[in-house]
């Protein structure tokens, strides 16, 4: 008996009942031990599956062929020969090895060529796209891939719109709402260090107690209105263009065209080709929108974290906003018009001008007036959603210095406009239908958003600093 392992008389000899063949003992327990299955066959073979076998103890004498040193000598040199051999053959399998790895490397070399050839044209034509002048002859914006929104998402914003509309025009101003005499006595609560340096967006969540803004180097804080301090920041990559709340997580655009939902469970979206300008969230709190240099506008599915449709119109885009109701979506573009789209559809509802390229938009509260300004602007236009034309410019307040951003408060009654110059408070009594300035401050400001109540303003300026006024 030979063990089937070594090919030697085994000392203490044992059977494999999946096999049949014999072994050594302690060669196959650690086989055994490591593999757990039986080296001849490889059938799951344990040491309960090992027969111990009797044979007589007879010490194997020594072949004749090895009383010598001729025989020896033989011995050695088969031995040597048999070295040779095999060192021969592990030599050639280096080689092919290594011919085989050589043409994997050059096949993925080249693979990566191709990728990187492709995407270059992607991007090309991409950036060709946004360049091409649309011959508007027929009136209509050119539409790409535009699908309308999915059945759930639609329903979502009948739904959306059919609660709010129904209560808005009655709805009454709250009690504890700030009155103009509350507004004229704001004066700085406090203000931070540079955090910021570069910022041009700013978004305070429901409760008013944390803003989001962000920095021209792709930082993303999270900030703390009653701490004065940043409790948590994030890398969004490139310069923040944008930016609003999703929930408890803060949402950026970014001059790299990437849109970024960032938190512990971050998604990332790249629709756009070049910068991503602007951001809205519809008011059901599910749709994301995003415009971008590339003349198109998209809408996400933040609950199933995708984007859903994808529209191009006729010159880039700088700036959004949805409708209070949800059921319009705004879009300024570096043309100088409002571009209107129904939601569900994407299909164009009106347009109104402006007159130079938008830097800002804001929907008014009562769901018939959105403010709107142009890039280094000093004067903010109302318009009336209910005209057309020239007849749409319901008012134009004269603020007195460049414009850069502007927001309506929750009731429609105050309208605050900022700039690098400072900061202004408009007023519309609804009794008189008459505006009026209820407070100017030379707190200079890029984004402004209103706190609780109406109660506080929160600014940033492009040094980063975070002002609150109250």
């Amino acid at each position: 008996m030979l063990c089937s392992i070594s090919g030697e008389a085994p000392q203490h000899p044992v059977a494999s009942t999946k096999s049949g063949n014999v072994y050594e003992k302690r060669l196959i327990e650690a086989y055994i031990a490591e593999n757990h299955k039986d080296p001849v066959n490889g059938e799951d073979l344990e040491v309960t599956d090992l027969i111990d076998l009797k044979s007589s103890r007879i010490v194997t004498p020594r072949p004749p062929t090895l009383t010598s040193i001729p025989s020896l000598l033989s011995t050695f040199q088969n031995e040597w020969d048999a070295l040779a051999l095999e060192t021969f053959t592990i030599r050639h399998q280096l080689h092919q090895t290594r011919q085989e790895l050589a043409t994997a490397l050059y096949q993925h070399d080249a693979a990566i060529r191709v990728i990187a050839r492709l995407t270059k044209e992607r991007d090309e034509a991409r950036d060709a796209l946004s360049k091409v002048t649309i011959n508007a002859g027929a009136g209509d914006a050119m539409q790409i891939d535009n699908q309308g929104l999915p059945d759930a998402l639609v329903a979502k914003v009948e739904a959306t719109q059919e609660k709010l509309s129904k209560s808005r025009r009655k709805r009454p101003v709250p009690e504890d709402w700030a009155t103009a005499e509350t507004i004229e006595k704001f004066g700085v609560a406090s203000s931070s260090k540079s955090l910021f340096p570069g910022s041009t967006s700013l978004v305070v969540d429901d409760a008013g107690k944390l803003a989001v803004s962000a920095g021209s180097d792709g930082t993303v804080g999270v900030y703390s209105i009653s701490g004065n301090k940043v409790q948590k920041s994030f890398n969004a990559g490139s310069a923040v263009t944008d930016a609003l709340w999703y929930g408890s997580q803060p949402v950026v655009s970014t001059s790299s065209g990437a849109v970024k939902v960032l938190g512990d469970d971050e998604i990332t979206f790249t629709s756009h080709a070049g910068s991503a300008n602007g951001l809205a969230l519809h008011p059901s709190g599910d749709i994301l929108a995003s415009v971008g240099v590339d003349k198109s506008f998209v809408f996400y599915d933040l609950v199933e974290g995708s984007p859903v449709t994808q529209v191009y119109t006729d010159s880039g885009l700088t700036t959004a906003a949805f409708h209070p109701d949800g059921h319009l979506f705004a879009a300024g573009g570096e043309d100088g018009q409002i571009k209107l789209f129904h939601v569900k559809t994407g299909e164009n509802a009106a347009n109104f001008e402006l007159g130079g390229p938008v830097q800002d938009i804001s929907f008014s509260e009562n769901g018939i007036w959105f403010a709107a300004v142009a890039k280094g602007s000093t004067s903010v236009v109302i318009f009336d959603l209910r005209k057309e034309g020239k007849a749409a410019e319901a008012k134009v307040l004269e603020i007195g210095g460049q414009v850069d951003s502007i927001r309506w408060d929750y009731t429609g009654q105050y309208l605050a406009a900022s700039g690098p110059g400072g900061l202004t408070i408009s007023q519309y009594t609804k009794g008189s239908k008459s505006w009026s300035d209820i407070i100017s401050t030379a707190v200079p400001a890029t984004a402004v958003a209103w706190g609780p109540e109406a109660k506080s303003l929160v600014t940033v300026s492009v040094e980063g600093v975070v002002t609150v006024l109250a």
